[in-house]
């Protein structure tokens, strides 16, 4: 076997360091799809209670009530989606984090292995919660979305 001269080592050593920070970098792309599809549905929520806000304003009675609830919930729903979002992104840069150690573990020869489980350990559990805090969000959404008992109770009238 030829020895391999030092400046081919440090390419070789760095094409195995990105060879093995794929599967990171993979889970980061896999996050930001995750935060496109929160920040879709906040962005119909606030859409929603912005039109909510002067009907409500403007009614009494129980149609006032059924705003009220209504905003009430939207409200709820954008604390849920912005707490999957806080989640996530903070899984993210955790996984940064992860990357970097990589990369510096091996430049440096330091041993950051237990830095690295602990940290990726950790985006786990935070990616985790932000996806069930979005399971949550989710039903909220579905059980509020009910159609009136009026409306389905609800005859035309006859046209001349």
């Amino acid at each position: 076997m030829l020895p391999i001269p030092p400046h081919e080592t440090r390419v070789a050593e760095i094409a195995d360091i990105i060879q093995t920070v794929l599967g990171p970098v993979f889970l980061l792309a896999g996050i930001g799809a995750f935060l496109n599809v929160c920040t879709g549905r906040l962005s119909r929520i606030v859409d929603r209670a912005r039109q909510i806000e002067p009907l409500l304003l403007k009614s009494r009675g129980s149609e006032h009530d059924r705003f009220l609830r209504e905003i009430r919930v939207l409200d709820r729903r954008m604390a849920l989606v912005g707490r999957a979002i806080w989640l996530a992104v903070f899984a993210a840069v955790l996984i940064c984090l992860v990357v970097v150690l990589l990369f510096a573990g091996t430049l440096v020869s330091g041993h950051f292995g237990t830095a690295i489980a602990l940290l990726f350990i950790a985006c786990m559990v935070l990616l985790g919660s932000g996806f069930a805090v979005f399971l949550i969000e989710t039903q909220v959404g579905s059980r509020a979305i009910r159609v009136r008992h009026a409306l389905l109770e609800h005859e035309a009238e006859d046209q001349p």
